[in-house]
């Protein structure tokens, strides 16, 4: 018999029912745009828009959905910049929030890869699994959630190494004037964290999209692509994508220091990764900056960039750091590039750059010029870090390198039009003269800790002072290959500890048996059959 239809039962089912309802209100704001020019649109109303936050463009001619960054909240209008087809929104069309701030995609799949400063590929290679999502704008951790640089960012050049070392963690500027080799150096140490368990971002801003395209393929030639992620805002990219686009590489650097290989928070028991970020060059994403904030009519102050311009770059390099235990002990560190007009660092990005930075590497156009690569500036180039990132055979053996070829700048000046010199100064001249020249270096070629140590041991020790300049390089170069091959383990001690009272006198002799080959060599008479094809 059918159950009867009561009012108690009708309730029952009524108030099952409602519990099973899972309603969702949507909170989004709705308005229309009133004005829209140059990349830049302005909204009426969305009263709770977020600084940051994204908001979602809807095209009437169209449907496209055109993405922008809240940049501006007046009274009465909120003022976004525009990503994507900037070209479809226009007056009229409507606006909603989206209650997030902007973030990007991020993950392992990006390794190898080019994207734009969405997270998006244009290299060609198809679609990228990204496993999770950040923020493009994340606070820095604090002092407490910190620990002080001590490990070692070994960019393979023995000049900086040596004298302007790198820790993990570091903020460490490149500025110097155009074309003064501020990427090679960049580059170079990219190359050199090969096998070193090494994450390197690569954030290139405003640079030819041909530019991008070769620095790509040097990587790949040097099997340093694969633990790589280029961020390419080209020339030809609007001015928000350039703005964006360090702050989206930092995003991508941070999620492999914040998580370990399993893709989980990092921990004492999960250690995040290290990272290594290239933003190449922060002088024209100020310039993006500046004509993004000019066009949101933001009142301009010296040399008419914002006021804020300053906070920006030290958002952004603030988020570089070293990780106590006990958020994983990750690392990201930052070489951030400045191009300076006519070697002017009293300019406004320079100095603010130079403030916020743990140190500089000084590019001087005139050492470039006279065959000095890379082209370090001594006197003005430093690193707060100091002996802190460096092996302690380095430490020992570089010790007073800054001091001399600083002191030997000075005298080649003082001396150049004079003639008649005494002993010391005529040896201090002619050591520094060599030591100078011992500290060239050819591109992508970068030089392992143990070689480094092992030149300088024998630059030191005045083995390069009886030789011609133009044999200094070679002898470095055939001792350096000469070590390797014969005396292997002697080379990794030099590399890991201290050098002793008696792994000194092992490594000075086995620089005299290589400097009496290398001299033979030299001084050896030319053959018959040379001196036939010669006539």
């Amino acid at each position: 018999m059918a159950e009867a239809i009561s009012a108690s039962n009708i309730e029952e089912i009524l108030q099952q029912r409602l519990l099973d309802v899972a309603a969702t209100v949507d909170t989004q704001e709705v308005s229309r745009v009133v004005e829209v020019g140059d990349g830049i649109a302005h909204v009426l109303g969305l009263k709770r828009a977020m600084a940051g936050e994204l908001l979602e463009f809807t095209s009437s001619t169209t449907g496209k959905t055109v993405y922008g960054l809240a940049q501006n909240l007046d009274r009465e209008e909120v003022g976004a910049v525009l990503f994507g087809d900037v070209d479809s929104i226009k007056e009229g069309d409507e606006c909603r929030t989206t209650g997030r701030v902007m973030d990007i995609p991020v993950g392992e799949g990006m390794l190898g890869r080019v994207v734009d400063p969405l997270g998006q590929p244009i290299d060609g290679k198809g679609p990228i699994g990204a496993t999770h999502r950040r923020p493009i704008e994340f606070k820095a951790p604090g002092v407490i959630d910190r620990t002080p640089v001590c490990e070692p960012v070994q960019t393979g050049l023995l000049a900086v190494d040596a004298m302007i070392p790198v820790g993990r963690g570091q903020r460490e500027l490149i500025i110097g004037d155009r074309k003064t080799g501020k990427t090679a150096i960049a580059i170079d140490a990219i190359i050199n964290q090969r096998g070193k368990d090494m994450i390197c971002v690569y954030v290139a801003i405003g640079q030819k999209a041909s530019t991008v395209a070769a620095i790509r393929e040097t990587l790949a030639e040097h099997g340093a692509l694969d633990y790589t992620v280029i961020v390419a805002a080209n020339a030809s990219t609007s001015a928000p994508l350039q703005y964006i686009a360090p702050m989206a590489g930092a995003a991508i650097g941070e999620y492999f220091m914040y998580n370990g290989r399993d893709g989980k928070p990092a921990s004492a028991s999960n250690p995040g990764g290290h990272v290594l970020a290239v933003y190449d060059d922060l002088s024209k994403q100020a310039v993006a900056y500046r004509q993004m904030s000019l066009t949101l009519r933001r009142p301009p102050g010296r040399e008419a960039y914002p006021g804020d311009i300053f906070y920006l770059h030290s958002r952004l390099l603030e988020r570089a750091c070293k990780l106590s235990e006990a958020n994983g002990s990750g690392s990201l560190t930052a070489l951030p590039i400045i191009e300076t007009q006519d070697g002017d660092v009293s300019a406004y990005i320079p100095t603010n750059v130079i403030s916020i930075t743990d140190g500089q590497i000084y590019l001087q156009g005139e050492l470039f010029f006279q065959g000095q690569r890379p082209a370090v500036d001594v006197g003005i180039s430093v690193s707060r870090v100091g002996g802190s990132a460096q092996t302690k055979a380095m430490k020992q053996m570089a010790g007073n390198l800054r001091l001399d070829l600083a002191s030997y700048r000075e005298l080649a000046g003082f001396t150049q039009f004079g003639s008649d010199l005494d002993a010391a100064t005529q040896r201090q001249l002619t050591h520094g003269a060599r030591m100078t020249e011992l500290l060239k270096q050819p591109r992508f070629r970068p030089m392992h800790v143990a070689d480094q140590v092992i030149a300088l041991f024998a630059g030191n020790k005045g083995y390069i002072d009886d030789l011609e300049i133009a044999d200094v390089v070679p002898f470095r170069d055939g001792l350096i290959n000469y070590v390797d091959g014969a005396y292997r383990k002697l080379r990794d001690r030099a590399a890991e500890a201290k050098i002793d009272d008696e792994l000194a006198a092992e490594l000075e002799s086995v620089i005299k048996d290589f400097k009496e080959e290398f001299m033979a060599a030299r001084t050896a008479p030319e053959t018959p059959a040379a001196d036939a094809e010669e006539n």
